[in-house]
Order: structure tokens, then C-alpha cells, then sequence
């Protein structure tokens, strides 16, 4: 976790049920398409990726220690529009920071801090609506991390439909909330490191 984030977020409570899911705090979400068919593309396996630090002659370039494998992922046309439309969930969620994340063929991996100043916070505890403005009739509950994934759903799902492409998102999606530091880092080496885990992802 970076710095800006060191210590914001920690959770001390461990009674999820009367969490507040709309709190300020680090969320790591798994997202999974229906049936966890495929749809977002595959994961490739790439060699003869030269280290550059070991070449010092022509003859290095060939030589064994210096190819590498790795597995990485080959989006398709509705994965890029997944991986795009996350990395947009800021500007429809001005609340919302994001840590990494990660389109995988039939799921989304990625961390969601929601990070509210706290006048907004305090204004969502209270409940207090100025004159000039309406209640809005959803209450926190549009700005809480359900509404950012339903959103982020949403916007995937439409592409997909206006573009006659067959998608389907499962109806559920996983989360959990991060403790400490050193739950945010590994949960992040983890993201980073999915493509490369893909055979024994419990996903799969």
C-alpha cells in the first residue's frame, strides 16, 4: 500500500454484518462472468524475452538463461472493454481510488478504495438533506461499493449488448475487506500475478 494509503484503511471490526459497505476502506472484489465461461480472452504464453542486463554479446541473446516464459493475458474485444471501463469507475465515482486489477478470461480482479472526504461522510451518517436539494431515494446506497460494481456491470454489459457481443456477467460478485498493509500488498502481488498463477487459479 502506498504511502497515502498506509494505515487509512485499516478495519479493527471483524463483524461484517453490520459493516458498512459504503465506509471508507481498501475492498478487493472478484467479478465473475456467467457460468465462468470465457469471454474476456486467454491466457498466452510468451518466450524469448531477453533480459536486457545479461547481454553483452550477440551470442547472448540465444542463450538459455537469458529466455525467459511468461504467461500474460490476450484480451478480446469486450476483455479491453472491461479493462477499460475499470479504469474509468474514478471519474463516474469521484470517491473511488483504485489499486490494481487484473481482466482475467471469466473474471475481474481489483481493489477498490473508497476514499470519501468526510463532510460527505458525516452528510451520509446523518442523513441530512439541505432545502435546495431532493432525498435522494437510494440514500448512501448509491454511493456504496455494491452501486460502484453494479455500474461498473452495467457498463460492460451494454457495450456488449449495443455491439451484439455474446456477454453475461454472473449475478453476484466476491469481496473483501482489507485489514492492514500487508494484506493490501499481497493481495496486490496476487492480482499482478494471476495471469502467470492461471492453471492453479480456483477460478479456472
Amino acid at each position: 500500500m502506498s504511502e497515502k494509503f498506509r494505515n487509512k484503511y485499516r478495519i479493527e471490526s471483524t463483524r461484517l454484518q453490520n459493516w458498512d459497505y459504503g465506509s471508507n476502506a481498501a475492498y478487493f472484489v472478484t467479478i465473475c462472468t456467467k457460468s465462468r465461461k470465457h469471454y474476456f480472452g486467454d491466457v498466452i504464453e510468451t518466450q524469448n524475452i531477453v533480459s536486457p542486463q545479461n547481454i553483452v554479446s550477440p551470442q547472448d541473446i540465444v542463450s538459455p538463461q537469458n529466455i525467459v516464459s511468461a504467461q500474460e493475458m490476450q484480451l478480446s474485444e469486450i476483455g479491453n472493454i472491461a479493462n477499460q471501463n475499470w479504469l474509468l469507475i474514478p471519474n463516474h465515482f469521484p470517491f473511488v481510488k483504485l489499486g490494481n486489477h487484473v481482466i482475467m478470461p471469466n473474471h475481474v480482479h481489483g481493489i477498490i478504495i473508497i476514499d470519501k472526504p468526510i463532510d460527505l461522510v458525516l452528510l451520509e451518517t446523518q442523513n441530512i438533506v439541505s432545502p435546495q436539494q431532493q432525498p435522494n431515494k437510494f440514500g448512501p446506497q448509491s454511493k456504496n461499493l455494491a452501486s460502484i460494481i453494479r455500474g461498473y456491470k452495467a457498463s460492460v454489459k451494454t457495450y456488449a449488448t449495443i455491439n451484439t457481443i455474446d456477454f453475461a456477467w454472473q449475478s453476484y460478485f466476491h469481496e473483501h475487506i482489507i485489514r492492514s498493509d500487508k494484506a493490501f500488498q499481497r493481495i496486490s502481488d496476487y492480482i499482478f500475478n494471476n495471469p502467470k498463477n492461471w492453471k492453479k487459479d480456483t477460478f479456472l
